[in-house]
């Protein structure tokens, strides 16, 4: 028994010297790295036995950016189930009235209404739409107005179609005229077409909310012979949709109003038929590519079902809070307001993060994208295999978090948050793969 004991001694001054030795390692780069410490958050712990062997401002609230998705929709998942399926049904009551019912579906097309819409009679009395799955808060609190034509942030509703994107292709004439702006679908927009086709492409593009958002001002220039293809965010997901429906009911010969009045389901209805797609998608477009429209939408119906009403964010912060309270994760030093991060409003500790990752690792780890995957594509590709990790970006902030395996066998979890206006995202990310590569070598 003395002699177990003696080993175990032995053992635990080892590590602790091994520790020690880590932790003098990752200050010495941080100090190299010209990035003031004050900045930086970091909070790394032993993946098996959750001790802490490095911390450096690790209570410290900073927006977590895109790493945030990893605490918000692990519980979302695991809420919803691995068998879970996006839905688009249609019933029928006696009454010869349809209803489709949505599913906030993030990715319905608008070509696979028809499988549905094929379904009803020629004359049907009615067509209604049930959008009670989520609320109609279309975007998140604190994203700043005038992200409203960045793709990576479209709405987000009950009426999710085609990603909530359009695409304009920006066709150059004559050098000195006019360029010709086409959509690919049928949407109301107006285009005051500032753009001249010349030798060079150098434009911007912006909506005229003071008018109206479907307002689109294009000014500058586009090179010759060169054509331009944007995705833009609809502004009215809605409206969107059922032109989208509408489309696809006049394909069917199918007699209609185009009118579609907001009817919840009932006893009185019948399922007909329905269209889904699996969840193992989300997983992949969450975790490894950082989709914030999958994000916040996966988040709001896990809320409606936790809640078994109207999905919403107040619903999915309960769920979120349950779920962490249950894992004994204490919230008290966070602030989380969007489930994808891309609000400054979002408050993370790094020694939450890695608590987090600790507690989830058996179902979380092997969701996360290692080297080369995702948004790892081009970064530390020498820790393939060795790293699993979500990133996050927004102007000032860059974070990492997930967990590494070392070369003497040993695994962490991590979580490295900076906040700093005075360096360049090269700086900071160059700094995290630093920090990696000490943890993977020396750890």
């Amino acid at each position: 028994m003395k002699k177990f004991l003696l080993l175990l001694t032995i053992l635990g001054l080892s590590l602790n010297c091994a520790y020690a030795g880590l932790k003098s390692e990752i200050n010495d780069v941080i100090n190299k790295s010209g990035i003031n410490r004050g900045s930086i958050s970091v909070s790394v712990k032993n993946a098996a036995t959750g001790k802490t062997v490095y911390e450096l401002n690790q209570n410290v609230p900073i927006s977590p950016a895109s790493t945030q998705k990893i605490i918000t929709t692990t519980p979302a998942f695991m809420t919803l189930g691995d068998d879970y399926k996006f839905s688009t049904k249609l019933y029928k009551n006696n009454n010869n009235e349809y209803l489709i019912v949505l599913g906030a579906d993030p990715y319905l097309k608008s070509r696979e209404l028809e499988k549905i819409v094929k379904f009803i009679p020629k004359e049907p009395k009615c067509i209604n739409i049930d959008s009670s799955v989520i609320d109609n808060n279309e975007w998140g609190e604190g994203w700043q107005w005038d992200d409203d034509l960045n793709p990576l942030m479209p709405k987000f509703s009950a009426y999710n179609i085609d990603k909530n994107i359009m695409e304009i292709v920006i066709s150059p004439s004559m050098s000195g005229y006019p360029p010709e702006i086409t959509q690919d679908v049928s949407y109301p927009l107006t285009f005051i077409n500032k753009i001249v086709t010349s030798n060079n492409t150098k434009y911007t593009i912006k909506r005229q909310n003071q008018i109206s958002p479907d307002i689109i001002l294009l000014n500058g220039t586009i090179r010759f012979g060169q054509s331009e293809i944007i995705k833009m965010p609809v502004s009215y997901p809605k409206k969107y949709f059922t032109m989208r429906l509408s489309e696809a009911i006049i394909n069917q010969g199918i007699s209609s109003s185009g009118e579609y009045k907001n009817v919840k389901l009932n006893k009185n209805y019948t399922l007909i038929t329905l269209l889904s797609h699996d969840i193992n998608q989300a997983k992949t477009d969450i975790f490894k590519n950082s989709n914030n429209f999958v994000t916040e939408t996966v988040f709001k119906l896990a809320g409606g079902k936790y809640s078994s009403s109207t999905g919403s964010f107040e619903n999915g912060h309960e769920m979120f809070q349950d779920f962490c309270k249950k894992h004994n994760l204490d919230t008290s030093k966070i602030r989380i307001v969007d489930a994808s991060g891309v609000s400054k409003n979002n408050l993370m500790v790094a020694d939450f993060m890695t608590d987090f990752l600790y507690a989830t690792r058996g179902y979380l780890e092997p969701n996360l994208a290692t080297a080369g995957e995702g948004t790892l594509s081009n970064r530390m590709l020498y820790l393939k295999g060795f790293v699993r990790a979500k990133t996050g970006t927004l102007s000032n902030i860059s974070s990492i978090a997930g967990y590494i395996s070392t070369l003497r066998h040993q695994s962490y979890v991590f979580c490295i948050m900076i906040n700093d206006p005075k360096s360049s995202a090269g700086d900071k990310k160059m700094l995290e793969e630093y920090i990696l590569r000490t943890i993977y070598s020396k750890g």
